[in-house]
């Protein structure tokens, strides 16, 4: 579930960087990693992890409201605050810092939240831990809450150094996309390695059994990673402070709210239509991103975590499975990123890339459905877990999610290079102000699908299959308003 930040093309006080060596630019887009990695573990463990806590698949969607939420105000707030923070260490570095640290006491309550609900009277019995879960959505929401809190600023860091020089600018970002795909490799593959909490065996207790504890390792190799990550980078790249008269010649005299709905108003209609289309593509996303682990779990391997102690072992299987998948659609998406500029050249204009991608997106959830038709029909009664061809297959989808989501990555990036009007000058507003312009169509989308999902899929017998419907459907519209009505230059139909 990432947020992305818009990058201006000059630094947020409107003065251009100085020359930044690009091993500066190297360690500050490493902080990336790090953080995908946490995003890594959230998207593909946790969803299983609240289930095994007691909280009922209908329920579980509503837990990841916390992702949207936050992305919507925590991460425009915190960039709006950081553009104008005269801290004595920088503007963004004591940002960067606090959300390292809050992201350690988050990653802590999760995963000790069924040891610590157990030393406050949840029962060994009860398959519900109700103050287990408490823990939990706690630590959950403070962690998309934390990773906001580092993400944004960490972005806008980098435009910072970068100023007006414009190939550095580009190198920035990739740099900052090629970390990210090296931190959801290793998150997914952290999760589908299901005897890491070996190396501590002590993380397995009376409250926490196998699953459990080596997500409490995963979590700890990504908040030793992500701190070791952020130490070096504030510790060698230094940031020049600001004073109080740099903020008030830079910005702009409304509050940042104020900003983001006067912008709003002003912006033509390409700008809508671009909106309408990255919001479709995010509700066509959303239900994979909620249930890739669970599917593998419940549909391909049969598993169920409140079944009997084979189907439990089962599902976790499944999830071990689905981490795996996911890792390879990492793989995907790192090696595609390089492929959409060259791609965008041959078809002619980007969004038709765009829309390829939207489609690819409704394909490969209509095959998940097929998939799980034939192994539901292989397995039959028996409690076993699928054929070889089969997890071969749902691997596959996976490792083909990863070209939407290359293609859904660039749309976010090219936003203002593209399709950015006349009426914004990304030189006279923060970094904030566009984070929460593009946030305004990736979040509301989300909180609408983690609304709806949940209950859609207990309607129809409370599988995974109806919220993949919804979202082929929603993402084949998505691909067919890319082709159609997304203009091929936004200034000319502004």
């Amino acid at each position: 579930m990432e947020h992305g930040a818009i990058v201006s093309t000059t630094s947020a006080s409107g003065v251009d960087a100085p020359n930044v060596p690009v091993g500066k630019l190297i360690l500050v887009s490493s902080i990336a990693a790090g953080v995908q990695f946490g995003w890594a573990l959230q998207l593909s463990l946790l969803t299983p992890y609240v289930q095994t806590l007691g909280v009922p698949h209908v329920w579980s969607s509503f837990i990841w409201l916390c992702g949207p939420l936050s992305g919507l105000l925590v991460q425009p707030t915190v960039g709006y605050f950081s553009d104008r923070c005269t801290s004595k260490f920088g503007r963004r570095r004591p940002f960067i810092v606090s959300g390292a640290v809050l992201v350690a006491v988050a990653v802590f309550l999760i995963g000790f939240a069924a040891d610590m609900g157990r030393i406050f009277g949840d029962s060994a019995t009860e398959k519900m831990k109700p103050r287990a879960v408490a823990l939990f959505v706690v630590g959950f929401w403070m962690l998309d809450v934390a990773n906001n809190t580092l993400q944004g600023p960490c972005r806008a860091f980098l435009a910072d150094l970068c100023g007006s020089n414009h190939s550095k600018i580009s190198a920035s970002n990739a740099l900052f996309s090629f970390f990210m795909a090296v931190g959801n490799v290793l998150g997914y593959a952290a999760g589908s390695y299901n005897k890491l909490y070996k190396i501590l065996p002590f993380t397995k207790t009376e409250a926490c059994d196998i699953y459990c504890a080596n997500l409490k390792m995963c979590f700890i190799c990504s908040i030793l990673f992500l701190i070791i990550l952020t130490t070096i980078a504030v510790t060698i790249v230094k940031e020049t402070p600001i004073t109080q008269e740099d903020v008030d010649n830079g910005s702009e005299s409304m509050p940042f709210f104020g900003q983001l709905c006067s912008s709003l108003k002003t912006l033509p209609k390409p700008m809508w239509i671009l909106f309408a289309v990255t919001a479709l593509n995010w509700i066509g996303w959303f239900p994979f991103t909620l249930y890739d682990t669970d599917w593998m779990g419940r549909e391909i391997y049969g598993g169920n975590p409140d079944g009997n102690a084979a189907q439990a072992k089962l599902y976790d299987q499944g999830v071990s499975a689905g981490s795996l998948g996911l890792m390879v659609y990492a793989v995907t998406l790192g090696f595609m990123s390089l492929a959409i500029e060259p791609m965008a050249k041959c078809l002619g204009h980007v969004k038709r890339v765009w829309g390829l991608g939207n489609l690819v997106l409704a394909i490969c959830l209509a095959l998940m459905v097929v998939v799980t038709k034939i192994a539901d029909k292989a397995r039959g009664a028996a409690v076993q877990p699928p054929e070889s061809n089969i997890k071969a297959s749902a691997i596959a989808i996976f490792a083909v999610l990863g070209i939407p989501q290359a293609t859904k990555s660039h749309q976010q990036s090219d936003i203002t290079t593209i399709y950015s009007p006349n009426t914004i000058s990304m030189s006279n507003i923060f970094e904030g102000l566009s984070l929460g312009l593009l946030n305004v169509s990736i979040c509301i989308p989300q909180m609408f699908v983690a609304v709806v999902v949940g209950p859609l899929d207990a309607a129809f017998g409370g599988g995974n299959l109806p919220g993949f419907v919804f979202g082929a459907i929603v993402a084949a519209a998505s691909a067919i308003c890319a082709f159609t009505i997304l203009p091929s230059s936004a200034r000319k139909n502004a």
